[in-house]
């Protein structure tokens, strides 16, 4: 934390800085979480297929792949507020659009643009708690944002059921929040900046120097993963398996998938307790077994209120791996290049939220909805045993 000395003496989210952190994490899991409980209605509203659905999201997600890491080069080089402050701009007005298109097409190129505002919103969030808070602050900080981000995982899909009840193209309207959180960081946030500016050069040899070490490298392809998992078996497929197997109305799919959301953020808030007794590689192994053990579970359960155990599961397995990861990240870089290096991991996940709806799409196509499931398990498993071997 800053070395001001009023902070030693309170909990660190009271810290007016991470209150408005907090703000652009809300935004930063807002679009794709609100309508995740919309699909089977978009599907049968708009005549399309439901593995074609899910390019909703692949759309959203494809921007982050290319300019993440741009926008944190440019957040280095010119400042964190001068990056995220249009990037929240352009999320709420691309996103509030969307509630006013009723043609698919359209909806796609809005939800790309949509994506390109939100490429830098998940990335730098978490560079901001790295650049003002330290050790365990640091980890309190991480742990409470990764609880933020369960709470509002939670509540998005309740919302969004909701809404989408009343009508598919209600939850977009959700993203009009992000214009008055733009202002708030604007007037408010009080962040330190890289003063330090060393030449081009020099600047990416120290980035990609980090990103480089098996350590980042194992992190980075676990975020992978973890971002495969979740928005490829449990986002997009978790929703159709509820209405085909149960006849889940979008309420009732996210109220279930709400279960996953509030045991992330209970096991996370707890993750300064965690790291007093195991170390955070021991925690990130763990949360890959976790991972297999729900996704085989998923597919065998014949009865709807059941499925909250292997859904608590997998959001145990979220709430050690996310913010265990963020941290041990953040502890590899530098404040004059962590932007770029946390951004090279926001690309990373967007690239997991890319690849895992088409992939599990394709086990979709060709073999059904339970290989979705299985797959991802046997992804989460192969993981776990290259961390055991190398980290």
């Amino acid at each position: 934390m800053s070395n001001d000395n009023k902070h030693n003496f309170e909990p660190v989210y009271n810290d007016l800085n991470l209150r408005i952190i907090f703000l652009i994490t809300l935004m930063a899991v807002l679009g794709v979480a609100s309508i995740t409980p919309a699909f089977p209605k978009i599907s049968n509203e708009l005549k399309i297929q439901a593995n074609s659905v899910g390019l909703l999201i692949i759309i959203f997600t494809l921007p982050g792949i290319i300019l993440t890491p741009v926008l944190g080069v440019m957040a280095d080089r010119f400042g964190r507020k001068k990056v995220i402050i249009p990037s929240l701009i352009l999320f709420g007005l691309a996103g509030t659009g969307c509630f006013f298109v009723r043609d698919f097409n359209h909806l796609l190129v809005l939800r790309f643009f949509q994506g390109v505002g939100a490429a830098s919103i998940g990335s730098l969030n978490i560079t901001l708690i790295g650049d003002i808070y330290e050790k365990k602050e640091r980890t309190n900080a991480m742990g409470y944002n990764a609880s933020l981000i369960s709470i509002a995982t939670a509540s998005y899909p309740v919302i969004g059921g909701i809404l989408a009840s009343i009508a598919w193209y209600y939850p977009f309207a959700l993203p009009v929040f992000a214009l008055p959180i733009a202002f708030i960081v604007f007037f408010k946030l009080n962040n330190p900046e890289p003063v330090v500016r060393p030449e081009l050069k020099k600047y990416f040899k120290n980035i990609f120097g980090s990103i480089k070490t098996k350590a980042a490298l194992l992190y980075f392809f676990s975020s992978l993963v973890t971002f495969i998992l979740l928005y490829g078996s449990f986002l997009t497929y978790f929703p159709f398996l509820l209405n085909e197997k149960f006849n889940a109305s979008p309420l009732g799919i996210g109220v279930l998938m709400s279960t996953m959301s509030i045991v992330t953020g209970i096991t996370s808030s707890q993750l300064g307790r965690l790291t007093d007794r195991y170390s955070k590689k021991t925690l990130l192994k763990i949360s890959f077994l976790l991972y297999t053990i729900a996704l085989v579970l998923f597919p065998q359960i014949e009865t709807i209120w059941l499925l909250i155990i292997p859904t608590a599961i997998f959001g145990s397995a979220q709430g050690i791996n996310i913010p265990s990861v963020q941290i041990l990240l953040t502890e590899i870089a530098s404040l004059e290049h962590r932007a770029a290096f946390m951004s090279f991991n926001g690309m990373v996940l967007r690239l997991g939220q890319t690849l895992g709806p088409l992939i599990m799409g394709g086990m979709f196509i060709f073999i059904g909805i339970d290989a979705t499931f299985y797959t991802g398990g046997v992804i989460a498993i192969l993981n776990f045993i290259l961390l055991v071997t190398f980290l």
